[in-house]
């Protein structure tokens, strides 16, 4: 597989002459965090499935629409939230036509469905939409999106506990999976619990390669998350430095 990071939470997958691409946002929208990472240049006749999780502004931007005429096989998965973004004035806007209705598909949590011949299963999201488990060409690849353990000082108490069980629960279904490939949130914004959800996921589902996301370009920190795991699990975590980082698996 070949990995670029293009920022935040996007990422392209390519495998076996297909890519993947998740969470893709422009960049823009979010104060004092502009990225300026791009989209890999891919053949025109690459099979390309572009996922969306949610619809917050920094994992969504109707300009993936566009993408439609640049690739003939193109499929779009979106959480089913997204599709209240989509009306037909964005279309026009995007440049698009009814046409590429047909090219998306809307999933809920807990969903299984088969798109020419990748199998996409959907958890639920702690926080907004879904997260997804994509299988194909023989690898299986893990995107978070906005799932993870949040816990924050001030939160009422019952939010907090909601958090940290429906995240066990979901990552419980990932235990015992086959996973190649994982990309999970480490977001600095929880200060002292920014690594509660990934050292969870690390202990409970054996992925052999794991990616820090949602950093807010504070990359140093999945640096110093490695640097203090038992010398035999820091092979496993991957560490992006910079937009547009290839990495090679």
């Amino acid at each position: 597989m070949k990995v670029t990071y293009i920022h935040h939470s996007t990422f392209c997958v390519e495998t076996e002459g297909k890519a993947l691409v998740f969470d893709y946002y422009d960049g823009k929208g979010v104060p004092d965090c502009t990225y300026h990472g791009k989209m890999p240049e891919l053949p025109r006749e690459t099979p390309l499935y572009v996922f969306s999780s949610h619809s917050h502004r920094d994992h969504f931007s109707p300009e993936v629409l566009q993408w439609y005429k640049e690739y003939p096989n193109i499929h779009y998965i979106f959480a089913k939230e997204v599709k209240k973004k989509l009306g037909s004035s964005v279309l026009r806007k995007q440049g698009v036509g009814e046409g590429i209705k047909e090219k998306i598909t809307y999933v809920k949590h807990n969903e299984q469905i088969r798109i020419d011949g990748a199998r996409i299963e959907t958890l639920l999201s702690t926080d907004s939409g879904v997260a997804f488990l994509v299988t194909v060409s023989g690898k299986t690849v893990y995107h978070a999106g906005d799932l993870n353990w949040w816990k924050w000082e001030g939160e009422p108490e019952e939010f907090n506990a909601y958090q940290e069980r429906t995240y066990k629960e979901q990552i419980g279904l990932l235990a015992g999976r086959d996973i190649d490939l994982a990309f999970v949130v480490m977001d600095p914004r929880q200060e002292q619990y920014q690594f509660l959800g990934i050292q969870y996921f690390m202990e409970h589902v054996k992925a052999r390669h794991v990616v820090p996301m949602h950093l807010w370009k504070q990359y140093r920190l999945a640096l110093e998350y490695r640097k203090g795991l038992p010398a035999g699990e820091q092979g496993r975590i991957l560490a992006v430095t910079h937009e547009n980082q290839e990495l090679e698996l």
